[in-house]
């Protein structure tokens, strides 16, 4: 998967070993129970949920359930039926913290608005999970308050930033730092990386 993006997109090279390294994480997440955390504003807030879209259900397979979890779910709760667990698609445990609205609405009017996404890592995240920080400069000053609260938690950063990387590169334990550095441009490169790390993960966890 990784040489298709590189040959559609031959500026990532320089984002390879970062990439690669992003797959790594993130499947080792999900290895040892944990979970994957995102954020972003504006158009990363809308990439932020388009990730967990790709992990929570099918993206390039169907993913069903095995049979063993359908019995044992049907054992737990008989009214279940055949029908609706063969609807159903195995998921990858990952939460947007900008779809959090009462929660971040509820803060910013109590508290401090820039410590928005800190506060929902500090509720949700366990030592192990993951933070995926996305800020097309780097230096998101909400993001960044995430990013410091994650690494005191115990919390493995992955930023998805732009050339200069701002500040998520020098805090972030792995920062892919695209080649570009207008907004939209950086944007443009961001949807093809995750979609990459997506299917890779997907692949290792759904082989069939």
């Amino acid at each position: 998967m990784i040489h298709e993006l590189i040959c559609r997109y031959p500026a990532l090279t320089v984002c390879q070993a970062d990439i690669l390294a992003t797959i790594d994480t993130i499947i080792a997440c999900y290895e040892r129970g944990g979970k994957v955390l995102l954020c972003g504003n504006g158009g990363s807030c809308a990439d932020s949920d388009h990730i967990v879209g790709e992990l929570m259900k099918g993206f390039l397979k169907k993913r069903p359930l095995s049979d063993a979890q359908k019995a044992a779910m049907k054992a737990a709760s008989p009214t279940l039926t055949d029908e609706r667990l063969d609807a159903l698609q195995a998921g990858l445990p990952a939460i947007s913290l900008p779809s959090l609205t009462a929660l971040n609405t509820a803060f910013c009017n109590d508290a401090d608005p820039e410590l928005i996404y800190a506060q929902a890592v500090l509720a949700l995240s366990r030592p192990g999970d993951v933070l995926i920080a996305i800020s097309t400069s780097g230096n998101a000053k909400n993001v960044f308050a995430a990013v410091q609260v994650a690494k005191g938690l115990g919390v493995t950063v992955i930023g998805l930033t732009g050339n200069t990387g701002g500040k998520l590169k020098q805090y972030a334990d792995i920062a892919v730092c695209v080649p570009e550095t207008e907004t939209f441009k950086i944007q443009e490169l961001h949807l093809p990386v995750y979609h990459t790390v997506c299917a890779a993960v997907e692949a290792h966890f759904f082989p069939v």
